[in-house]
Parts: C-alpha cells; sequence; structure tokens
C-alpha cells in the first residue's frame, strides 16, 4: 500500500493517515502585502470563486497571488491615470490656474481607472 500519492490535478500531495490520505500542506513564507486591489479580489473569490480560492488556499499560492494582482492592478490605475491626463490636457498649469476644476478632472480620472482595474483584473474569472 502506497503511503503518498501525488495528484497532477490540484498538484497536491496526499500523505497515507490511518485508514485516509490527506493532503500534505505547508506554510509558505510569503508575506501579504497586497492592499486595496489585493482584499478586493480576496473577497471576489470568496463569493463568487469558492473553487479557486481553495485551490490557491490549499496549494499554498493565495498570498503569492493577491500580492501579484495588487501590485499589477497599482501599475496598470497608474498608467491609465498617466495616459488620461495626458488625452485630457490635464496638466499642472490647470492645477496652478483652477485648482477646483483640476480636482474635479483628478476625481473623475482617478474614478475612471478605478473602474477599468476592477473590471478587468479583480472581478474576472481569471
Amino acid at each position: 500500500m502506497q503511503n503518498e500519492i501525488y495528484d497532477e490535478k490540484n498538484g497536491l500531495t496526499y500523505m497515507l493517515c490511518g485508514d485516509y490520505y490527506l493532503p500534505e500542506l505547508a506554510l509558505t513564507d510569503i508575506e501579504p502585502t497586497y492592499g486595496k486591489y489585493g482584499m478586493l479580489r480576496k473577497s471576489y473569490l470568496q463569493e463568487h470563486r469558492k473553487a479557486k480560492y481553495q485551490i490557491l488556499l490549499l496549494q499554498g499560492k493565495l498570498v503569492e497571488h493577491l500580492n501579484q494582482i495588487d501590485a499589477e492592478a497599482r501599475d496598470r490605475e497608474e498608467q491609465l491615470v498617466k495616459l488620461m491626463m495626458e488625452k485630457q490636457g490635464i496638466t499642472e498649469k490647470l492645477k496652478r490656474q483652477d485648482n477646483m476644476e483640476w480636482t474635479r478632472r483628478m476625481n473623475t480620472l482617478c474614478h475612471d481607472a478605478e473602474e477599468m482595474i476592477l473590471t478587468e483584473m479583480i472581478y474576472t474569472k481569471g
């Protein structure tokens, strides 16, 4: 009788304990450094993609996934904001001339960029 079984489908090794095979789980050393986008992705996975959440958790890849999503989302947001500022002519000159208008336009722009990030990266099946 085998003491150890490897399941290629989920990438887990199972050890025989008495009459049962239990997954061999280990804690990873990766620290959770994710911010807003990582937390939103985690909530989305827990509520709408439960199987994917469990697989990532069991494989010890959840924190790595959330850290990666958060970093990529923040980078993408920064790129989008810069691009949108250029396209809409939001400059430092406008900021000096009409601070209220600059603030209004920047708030709208940041909100739009965040909506794109949420749609593209956070609330997706993948």
